[in-house]
């Protein structure tokens, strides 16, 4: 019989078995631990127990995910911090899983009912406008959008650069692969957004809520950002963008580009670094607390 894995989840205790954490995800941070905490930044305590500084509470659901599969009915907000959870401790994303659930990542299982809730509750605010009416707006030499509400609008794949949208609102509006060159969101209300694949160079982003936004793959070179709690910028390109005192807390940055990118005095307590390239990033002064930086070369 195999001796019970200890562990310690923010100061709660669990005991569990190797072949839980590693027969579902063998990939996993947990399951990369057994051989070796330390090799991946993560402490022991005095009873051998791996300490990993996350939420104890919700690691239970993680457990069980990895146990048999289940993932619980939760409020909405608690999917999105069970998200962020699954994220940490790299429960992949298999995309276009058309498996039953317990052969999918994860991610997949949490990500698909976020998208269930959001169908049932609708935004709480409409878009002012229509796609088509962006499309005529953005003919005119010079557009400006400030203050509009455009949330929920699909405004992928247009060529937007040189657009003001400052103080407006934005949330669950798709810009994927959108030329957002020179586009103005400061101030803007942009949470849950997606920017994939979008080109953001130079973008202006002060003051704006990207929280839980999207910007896998987007190019955000020289780009003006501040508050990027939780979202996701897995690959982006962040190359010479200026990140001073930004809150990445929580954030997805495994694999991104910051070569030449400031990132003084910024929060990336608990973001995801995997395998990422500091050599060329200034971080003087940055919390980099609970960080996971596997990989990554310093």
């Amino acid at each position: 019989m195999q001796p019970p894995v200890l562990l310690n989840i923010g100061g709660s205790r669990y005991e569990t078995t190797a072949d839980t954490l590693t027969q579902r995800d063998p990939g996993s941070l947990l399951a990369a631990a057994l051989s070796g905490a330390a090799a991946h930044g993560l402490p022991t305590t005095e009873d051998g127990a791996v300490f990993v500084d996350r939420d104890g509470e919700l690691f239970r659901h993680v457990l069980n995910w990895l146990r048999d599969g289940a993932v619980p009915a939760l409020a909405d907000a608690e999917y999105r911090q069970l998200l962020r959870e699954a994220e940490y401790y790299r429960l992949p994303v298999y995309e276009q899983c058309l498996l039953p659930p317990w052969l999918c990542g994860l991610i997949d299982c949490i990500s698909e009912r976020i998208e269930d809730w959001d169908d049932k509750i609708g935004r709480s605010s409409e878009a002012e406008l229509t796609r088509k009416d962006v499309i005529k707006c953005i003919q005119a030499d010079k557009v400006r959008f400030r203050g509009v509400n455009l949330s929920g609008l699909d405004l992928s794949k247009l060529d937007l650069s040189e657009v003001d949208f400052s103080c407006g609102c934005i949330e669950e509006t798709k810009f994927s692969l959108a030329n957002l060159h020179k586009a103005k969101f400061g101030e803007v209300q942009a949470s849950r957004s997606s920017f994939n694949y979008a080109n953001l160079r130079e973008c202006e982003f002060v003051g704006a809520n990207l929280q839980e936004s999207t910007l896998d793959r987007a190019n955000l070179q020289s780009a003006n950002l501040q508050d990027l709690r939780s979202a996701h910028l897995q690959s982006a390109d962040l190359t010479g963008a200026n990140l001073t005192g930004a809150n990445l807390e929580g954030a997805n940055l495994k694999g991104a580009k910051l070569s030449g990118s400031n990132l003084q005095g910024a929060n990336l307590q608990r973001a995801y670094l995997r395998e990422v390239d500091l050599r060329e990033t200034q971080l003087t002064g940055a919390k980099l607390g609970g960080a996971n930086l596997l990989g990554a070369i310093r």
